[in-house]
C-alpha cells in the first residue's frame, strides 16, 4: 500500500512540475500569466498576495531550471 502511495505521489507531483513549466514558458505575458496563476490558486482555496504569486513563479522557475 505504502509503494502505491509512493507511486501516486510521485505522479501528483510530476504533473504539477509539469503543468507549473507549460504556464511558465508559455507565449504569454507575465502580467497576465501571474493572473492565471492567482485566479487558479483561488479557486483551489489559496489566495496569495501578487508578491507571493511573484515569489511562487520564481521558486518554480529556479527548480525548473535545476
Amino acid at each position: 500500500m505504502n509503494k502505491a502511495l509512493s507511486v501516486l505521489y510521485a505522479f501528483l507531483g510530476g504533473a504539477v512540475v509539469g503543468c507549473a513549466a507549460a504556464l511558465l514558458f508559455a507565449p504569454e505575458k507575465g502580467v497576465d500569466l501571474r493572473t492565471r496563476i492567482k485566479d487558479w490558486l483561488k479557486k483551489k482555496g489559496i489566495d496569495l498576495s501578487d508578491d507571493e504569486v511573484e515569489q511562487l513563479v520564481r521558486q518554480i522557475s529556479a527548480q525548473i531550471e535545476e
